[in-house]
């Protein structure tokens, strides 16, 4: 991998995956059957094993999600699912509970997951010496931290989010999901507590924000800095989304994908993972799939306007104005000459409080130009704040859904053919773009044939004709004048083309599996807490081998019911609201008098804290576990590592 690209796309299901290949992904990641992080995302065996054989025929790579804490109860399931999906032919697992490295898994690669919180060197060294062979970065580095890794941690390969939702927490390390609801973000059910709109006060009691969702980041957009990020080391562009539909899969990926090939293009030294190139029938345009707006996060240091404070749904891309509101429909002009509105789009709109409304459209119809007229799939009564000149966008495109709804992309390896005359004979040889080979021969007679260039043309055109299959000619040489039927000509390339299908599934060589330091690479402390997600003996007996003194509980296992840091993040509310201390530095009459003490958030019944810690930059959200969600768990009995005996009932 250290002169490769991966281009990592998401699959919600096997379809999904399928399609995110043909749209030029070189690694796809999935869940199987059990103990994904996305628990509504879960697949059969079967559709895993469909979607390793389309793949693989592009030598991309599928990557299976086994990325939840796991019970005592769990591991056994847990062990004989990664045996299956390794028969299934699953390149690596990616995986957060270090109990499974004590267990006797297959020799399928181990990617650490993005829950395992890789921030640091000496985390990502002790990653690739306990045996993990691909690290998931949190997506909270900066490019001189994302070197830092690179320089300590030079065996594994480096993946980082590029595309997608994101966390406010440090991947791992949010538990008010949890607390709130019994819903565990460790262990794939997150109730995505930060999507909530909160009240913010003071220390004083006083209203900082009334109703806004602070904790909601716009998404992940790393489009401008991939240069910069292969040159820091990193090797896989990771886009998110598990959960998303196809059209969002294809589009975003055949984004990346373009703009990862003009990356290539610049840096001579650096290929492809996989094999092929790809051609579109749509623009790639991530604007138009769902998005909550763009931001780079802490890519190029620490930003301002990182938050999705507003609404953490789809604005959608902006399309025009109203010029008038009747009884019963508004009229818009469109920005764009030759654009159109369509019978069920969505439209938005931002109401004089500045909150997100919306509507459907039921008919759409041109009055000339530019000038449409909607009818709303509602009343007009019912349209918040929908006024003149009030700027309308989309968050619904048809015309888009059912572009993208079509195949809309092919991706083709490049072949060469050469067709040559045998003793008995004729031979016809194929070397693709990465030099696979392969040969194909037939006994035929030589016969001149009656007209030279024609047959030259007709046989040309006839060893070209690859559709159907994943290559595409690039030069067709002809060593031989003979005549030679047509029927003789397909089935000989027809035959030719399967051997290098063979030859290519013979060439693709499993993943190879890290070899763990022995004796085992020491952890870098010798205490953890219930941020380190310990959920059974497995993993406590992992961190006892390397060193690890005192291994507390993870916070699921209701150990602490005291009030905690229930996240922890490097986005800062005070930051955002302009009430740093640090932002106060060298304003006159404002330093000094600006601290940052703790404020509060209020939603409904539930007071969180915010801590603020000025050294690394962070900030914690503290509360306690709800008694609700502690009845409701000794109600189920379960199996799990407790740091101390379960007291006696």
């Amino acid at each position: 991998m250290r002169d490769t690209l991966e281009l990592l796309a998401p699959a919600r299901d096997a379809e999904v995956g399928i399609e995110a290949v043909n749209h030029g992904a070189d690694a796809v990641y999935i869940g199987g059957p059990a103990f994904g992080a996305r628990d509504k995302a879960g697949n059969s065996l079967a559709d895993i094993e469909r979607l390793v054989r389309h793949a693989h025929r592009w030598h991309a790579r599928i990557f299976v999600t086994l990325n939840t804490i796991l019970r005592d109860d769990e591991l056994e399931d847990a062990r004989r699912l990664a045996w299956d999906v390794w028969r299934a032919g699953a390149d690596a697992l990616i995986v957060q509970d270090m109990g499974l490295l004590e267990l006797d898994l297959p020799p399928i690669q181990l990617h650490a997951s993005t829950q395992t919180d890789i921030r640091t060197p000496e985390k990502a060294r002790f990653l690739q010496d306990a045996g993990f062979s691909q690290l998931v970065l949190a997506r909270e580095l900066t490019l001189a931290e994302i070197r830092a890794v690179a320089a300590a941690a030079p065996r594994a390969t480096l993946e980082f989010f590029v595309h997608g939702a994101l966390c406010v927490a440090y991947s791992g390390q949010c538990w008010i999901s949890h607390a709130h609801t019994g819903r565990s973000a460790n262990r794939g059910s997150c109730s995505q507590e930060c999507r909530l709109p909160y009240t913010v006060t003071d220390a004083e009691g006083r209203i900082v924000a009334h109703d806004k969702h602070v904790l909601s980041l716009k998404d992940n957009d790393q489009g401008a800095n991939l240069h910069a990020l292969a040159d820091a080391g990193v090797r896989s562009f990771k886009i998110e989304g598990r959960y998303k539909d196809m059209g969002t899969v294809k589009n975003v990926t055949a984004h990346y994908r373009q703009l990862l090939d003009r990356v290539l293009e610049d840096r001579p030294a650096l290929r492809a993972a996989a094999s092929g190139r790809c051609r579109y029938g749509f623009t790639p345009d991530p604007a138009r799939s769902f998005n909550r707006g763009a931001t780079d996060y802490f890519v190029n240091g620490r930003q301002s306007d990182i938050g999705a404070f507003d609404t953490p749904k789809h604005a959608g891309v902006e399309v025009g104005h109203v010029t008038r509101v009747g009884r019963d429909h508004f009229d818009v002009s469109l920005h764009e000459a030759g654009a159109a509105l369509n019978n069920g789009d969505a439209l938005t709109w931002w109401d004089l409080q500045g909150e997100l409304q919306g509507v459907p459209v039921n008919v759409a119809t041109q009055l000339g130009g530019r000038a449409w007229r909607v009818m709303p799939n509602a009343t007009i009564e019912a349209l918040k704040d929908l006024r003149r000149d009030a700027v309308i966008s989309r968050n619904r495109d048809m015309a888009w859904d059912r572009l993208l709804e079509k195949k809309s992309a092919e991706r083709l390896i490049a072949v060469d053919l050469r067709w040559s005359a045998t003793a008995d004979g004729f031979a016809l040889e194929l070397v693709d773009a990465d030099g696979h080979r392969a040969r194909a021969t037939v006994v035929q007679p030589h016969q001149p044939p009656k007209d030279a260039a024609r047959n030259e043309a007709t046989l040309r055109e006839n060893l070209a004709r690859l559709g159907g299959t994943i290559f595409e000619a690039r030069r067709v040489e002809l060593a031989a004048p003979w005549f030679v039927p047509a029927s003789v000509a397909n089935a000989l390339r027809r035959e030719a083309v399967a051997a290098l299908d063979a030859a290519r599934a013979a060439a693709l060589k499993p993943l190879p599996r890290a070899e763990p330091l022995e004796p085992p690479a020491p952890y870098p402390e010798d205490t953890l807490s219930y941020l380190a997600n310990v959920h059974n003996a497995q993993a406590a007996a992992f961190y006892a081998r390397h060193g690890v003194k005192l291994v507390e509980a993870a916070y699921e296992s209701h150990e602490r019911t005291d009030e905690v840091s229930l996240m922890i993040t490097r986005h800062c509310v005070r930051w955002s609201l302009s009430l740093c201390p640090k932002q106060a530095k060298g304003v006159i009459g404002v330093q000094g008098t600006v601290r940052a003490e703790p404020l509060t958030l209020v939603s409904g019944g539930d007071r969180l804290t915010l801590r603020f810690d000025c050294k690394p930059c962070e900030m914690h959200v503290v509360g306690r576990i709800r008694k609700s969600v502690l009845r409701e768990a000794k109600a189920q009995p379960m199996s799990f590592y407790r740091t101390r005996p379960a007291a006696r009932a």
